[in-house]
């Protein structure tokens, strides 16, 4: 009798475990049902983070809130195309979804604009910052291993990536990544995500 009450006692902690462990993961998904990850942005990372390791960084967490932003902006840069020529870069955004539009100049004198966009969009309360890589042209694929030979040659983009220069002080512990056709956005925070992307698109 009491070998059947202690299986039994076994039994419903294993169960209780199993239900647990399904709900939390249910409810995580609920947090952003229509967010996964690509292979090229899955790629994008892979890439990043190795090339971080020969540096000897360390690897950054993948956080939701700013995947959404990095999507969110590889959509607007394709489709909407918020630039003016030499006058409005990458950084811009368009003024055709929930967001502040703004145009981002080479003075940097729109910043904040940037900035901002993680709490604006995802409700993560803290400052982003943005490299982007793409072409205006429709035609254009956008590719990882291009994307990041290109911010290697740009030491504004590379010094974000290896925190060199005025990142140096900084230490990314949240990464977003957007691909969309012609554009790639990689999005970095220092402050941690408790929400994370964790499921892929097929």
């Amino acid at each position: 009798m009491r070998k059947r009450n202690h299986r039994l006692v076994l039994q419903m902690a294993l169960l209780f475990l199993v239900l647990t462990s399904v709900s939390f993961k249910t409810s995580m998904r609920k947090e952003n049902p229509d967010l996964c990850l690509s292979k090229e942005e899955q790629r994008m990372y892979m890439l990043i983070m190795n090339y971080r390791k020969l540096k000897k960084l360390p690897a950054i967490k993948w956080s939701a809130s700013l995947t959404k932003v990095a999507q969110t902006h590889a959509y607007d840069l394709s489709v909407n195309k918020p630039s003016d020529g030499d006058k409005c870069n990458f950084h811009s955004w368009s003024a055709q979804g929930n967001w502040t539009s703004c145009c981002y100049d080479p003075k940097h004198s729109q910043a904040a604009c940037m900035w901002s966009k993680p709490k604006e969009i995802a409700g993560f309360n803290t400052d982003g910052f943005e490299i982007a890589y793409g072409s205006l042209d429709t035609q254009f694929v956008a590719t990882p291993d291009a994307a990041l030979a290109g911010w290697k040659k740009h030491p504004g983009h590379h010094n974000v990536i290896i925190n060199k220069d005025i990142w140096k002080d900084r230490t990314w512990k949240s990464i977003g990544i957007g691909v969309y056709k012609n554009f790639i956005c990689v999005w970095f925070a220092s402050t941690e995500d408790k929400v994370t992307v964790i499921q892929s698109c097929n």
